[in-house]
């Protein structure tokens, strides 16, 4: 099933998604989802490898980390095979390879490891102190101030509107951006209640960690992903979950990026719960080119 444009995406539209259907042992089939943004976004391949993979381990082993590397640009409007190796099991961790699937080609590849639960030393880094999400404007809400001059842009950026409340600290004008330290903090959570499963949160935590994380590698160089010329993509992505959370209760996704060369920006980005846990570390590079 492949969800038309014209239909309300919701959050039960995405959760329908997020985890693929079996096949076979090893073999899982993804759905897609039709935001009309031309290319599978990559949270969405993230997300999925993620579950395909936890369907393959015991219940009580939680994915600490993933590694993926996207290849080739997916079609929405195409299904995903999942294919899962088995690399290793052990009593303590489990390592699975999963290779998404299209049109007889690998578009992506993921590594993800998972251990069962256990006590150790415990320290992190401290949340910054930020305004916290009520009386911000939405991505969505800002998007509107541009539908009379770029329409398509802003209706992209509205899409998820009905599946994730994001909520920026900052945001600068994309049509006349200023230059800004490569810094980002955005509040993000679910609209709606999810099921009490860890694996599910985890799985939309990596869906919506692919949001934003580029914008920051540009802020420097006052552009934004409209800017006449500009082409940004995700190259490879990384994620280390840390702690329990709930991705429908409000997390900050503090972002910044210490590089950018090559044509190449990397960028980096923790997740805070409100009360302060860090429950989450993303590291991620991307294309950024600007064509004249």
């Amino acid at each position: 099933m492949i969800l038309e444009r014209d239909a309300s995406v919701s959050l039960k539209d995405v959760l329908d998604i997020v985890e693929p259907q079996r096949i076979e042992s090893d073999r899982f089939s993804g759905r897609g989802l039709d935001l009309n943004w031309g290319y599978v976004f990559g949270g969405h391949f993230v997300a999925q490898a993620l579950a395909a993979a936890q369907q393959t381990v015991p219940e009580e082993l939680g994915a600490h980390s993933l590694h993926g590397y996207f290849l080739k640009s997916g079609d929405e409007r195409t299904p995903v095979t999942y294919e899962v190796e088995r690399i290793r099991d052990g009593k303590s961790f489990a390592t699975r390879r999963v290779d998404a699937i299209q049109d007889g080609g690998t578009v992506f590849t993921l590594t993800a490891s998972f251990q069962r639960e256990e006590a150790g030393p415990e320290h992190q880094d401290l949340m910054p102190k930020t305004a916290g999400p009520d009386g911000l404007l939405s991505q969505a809400q800002i998007a509107r101030k541009y539908m009379d001059r770029i329409p398509d842009a802003a209706q992209e950026e509205m899409s998820l509107e009905r599946v994730i409340d994001i909520r920026p600290l900052d945001h600068v004008d994309m049509l006349e951006p200023d230059a800004r330290a490569p810094l980002r903090c955005v509040w993000y959570r679910t609209l709606g209640r999810m099921p009490d499963r860890s694996a599910l949160h985890r799985a939309m935590l990596a869906y919506v960690s692919d949001l934003n994380l580029l914008s920051t590698v540009l802020r420097p160089h006052a552009l934004t992903w409209v800017t006449p010329g500009i082409q940004s993509t995700s190259l490879d992505h990384a994620i280390w979950f840390h702690r329990p959370f709930r991705i429908d209760e409000w997390v900050l996704f503090v972002m910044d990026s210490p590089s950018a060369s090559g044509a190449r920006g990397f960028t980096r980005g923790r997740f805070f719960t409100r009360d302060g846990s860090l429950v989450a570390s993303v590291a991620q590079e991307g294309l950024v080119r600007v064509r004249t």
